[in-house]
């Protein structure tokens, strides 16, 4: 004989399947609307690369951060939601100009990148060593001592260091490019891995 299930049997019974396409669909309009409606400040997505995901995210000023998964990109939503504004939101299609052209980058079909870059999060002379880091060509490398004396302030290469330690946008700004003056790789907000890796893929190193 069966019995009905009890009270407890249907509280626990699972809950019916989650649409998946369904759920991206109202993702998706509610990114739009929090657009159109001018209350999304930050908006973010995430990027599978050689290097690892990277995790995306813009201002309506344009790109805003970069970061990779070993920065904990939680971590980062956080810091831009407190340095920035709590209006953080998964947004895609916002970022699809960047995804591409990292994609075309990676695949070896672009050497520059033509997108709005939104620097706040870097200040003063950190700044500044920002500013020069596009000097440095695709395929080619420069001493913390030279981008230190590009810079303005020949002597402050633990500065340049540290700025290009906490570059918001690494890979777009290209502090990969940076080398000690020795030609060993020095540090990298990737990884050394993966300051390797994108100078191998820019030929700069074999």
């Amino acid at each position: 004989m069966t019995t009905a299930p009890s009270a407890e049997d249907a509280l626990l019974a699972p809950l019916t399947p989650i649409d998946e396409d369904q759920l991206a669909r109202l993702h998706g309009r509610l990114a739009e609307e929090a657009a159109r409606d001018d209350v999304l400040d930050v908006a973010f997505r995430t990027v599978d690369s050689p290097v690892g995901a990277l995790l995306l995210a813009a201002t309506p000023a344009g790109l805003v951060r970069v970061a990779y998964a070993r920065e904990d990109h939680d971590r980062v939503l956080a810091d831009l939601a407190a340095r920035i504004s709590p209006r953080v939101l998964r947004a895609p299609r916002r970022l699809d100009a960047a995804a591409r052209e990292l994609e075309e980058y990676f695949a070896g079909r672009r050497r520059a990148f033509d997108l709005s870059l939104d620097l706040r999060l870097a200040k003063g002379f950190r700044r500044d060593v920002l500013g020069h880091l596009p000097d440095i060509t695709y395929g080619s490398t420069a001493s913390y001592a030279t981008l230190a004396a590009a810079a303005g302030n020949p002597r402050a290469v633990r500065a340049v260091g540290s700025a290009c330690a906490t570059n918001p946008l690494p890979v777009i700004v290209p502090c990969h490019r940076v080398v000690r003056s020795d030609g060993a790789l020095g540090q990298y907000i990737g990884g050394v891995e993966a300051k390797a890796a994108l100078l191998v893929l820019e030929g700069a190193r074999s």
